[in-house]
């Protein structure tokens, strides 16, 4: 029998991503379907963040306590982001992907622009290290 996927740690990330959010006045919605993925099924992401502008910022979080598959899973995930945004018509000014946990063996390849050779997701996508996005908020710079 298969045993269920504890999201505990999950939960626990999106919270240390929304504190910072909403220090910075933005409002946040939690688990929003933002569109399809090119696969067809309903593309979720964790947070929508929006300023007091009407500015929207899509937030996809991912965490890798040990090695794993999620590392595998990044590129698919910011070519669903990148679509998301684009057909938003402007509505999502730019998606941001957080990779948190010690984890990760390719996280400084995709925290540093190594997707770029085979994506052209930027401006529309980054990809930013937990305390790299926190740091962000911090400073309204997102």
């Amino acid at each position: 029998m298969r045993q269920p996927r504890d999201t505990a740690t999950g939960a626990i990330l999106e919270q240390m991503v929304i504190a910072p959010l909403l220090g910075c006045k933005f409002s946040v919605t939690k688990q929003v379907a933002v569109g399809l993925r090119p696969s067809g099924g309903k593309q979720f992401v964790d947070v929508i963040a929006s300023d007091a502008s009407g500015r929207q910022i899509l937030v996809s979080l991912k965490w890798q306590q040990v090695s794993g598959t999620a590392e595998q899973k990044i590129p698919y995930e910011v070519i669903c982001l990148l679509e998301a945004v684009r057909a938003s018509a402007g509505v999502y000014g730019k998606a941001y992907l957080v990779l948190g946990g010690e984890g990760w063996t390719l996280r400084p390849f995709y925290t540093t622009g190594g997707l770029k050779k085979y994506i052209e997701y930027e401006p529309h996508v980054e990809i930013l290290t937990l305390e790299s996005f926190v740091a962000r908020a911090n400073r309204n710079q997102l």
